[in-house]
């Protein structure tokens, strides 16, 4: 039985509570932060369809929901997770672009943007037509940033000045047009983007170290 990616309505409320426990152990695989939100939290999203899910048998195997700031100038698509069964299958590209489809018919005139740790998130968000920006051209909603709280990195983004961070900002700004292909111009901005990273993750090792050390 194929997987099927839809826009997420009440009667799927149910799921909240897998989604949840998903999301805490894909942040464990990844040693990254995904904002922590409440089963109450991504019912409502279901509720108000904005977000999408994806089911096998009437089993949760991903999900995604769209998150508004800046009094709806800017959209994010958040809390993308995959079952660890469905990883590596084009299921996370089919999130993605169901997701984003729905961003734009919902909010037309907002600026879709993320924030990322993932390569392959990376790699469709490219696709799609988004390009890696500093934090600086994301939203300066300090709603959105409070939500960085429950991550593990979250003293690099406030030792930095909210600059840097491990994850790589990523927007579309409306005028690109989505060619879902991948382009070697953006290849090389992420590669460029994930060395900034890997450089990141070292100088954190060497403070743990030294503290230990002390």
């Amino acid at each position: 039985m194929e997987v099927e990616v839809i826009v997420a309505r009440e009667e799927h409320m149910p799921h909240a509570v897998k989604i949840s426990s998903l999301m805490e152990e894909a942040s464990k695989v990844r040693g990254t932060g995904i904002a922590k939100r409440s089963v109450h939290y991504l019912q409502q999203k279901m509720k108000e369809g904005k977000a999408v899910i994806a089911l096998r048998k009437n089993e949760i195997v991903g999900f995604c929901y769209i998150e508004t700031w800046s009094h709806g100038k800017y959209v994010a698509n958040s809390g993308l997770i995959v079952h660890p069964d469905f990883r590596n299958t084009g299921l996370a590209k089919k999130i993605k672009i169901k997701i984003f489809r729905l961003s734009q018919k919902k909010y037309p005139k907002a600026k879709i943007f993320g924030i990322t740790t993932s390569l392959a998130v990376m790699k469709i968000n490219s696709a799609l037509g988004y390009r890696p920006v500093t934090f600086s051209e994301l939203t300066t909603d300090e709603q959105f940033w409070k939500g960085c709280k429950s991550c593990k990195n979250y003293d690099i983004l406030t030792r930095t000045e909210r600059k840097h961070c491990l994850c790589t900002g990523m927007l579309y700004d409306g005028e690109a047009k989505p060619a879902l292909i991948e382009t070697s111009t953006s290849t090389a901005k992420i590669r460029k983007l994930q060395k900034v990273k890997k450089f990141f993750r070292r100088m954190k090792t060497g403070m743990k170290r030294k503290a230990v050390k002390v």
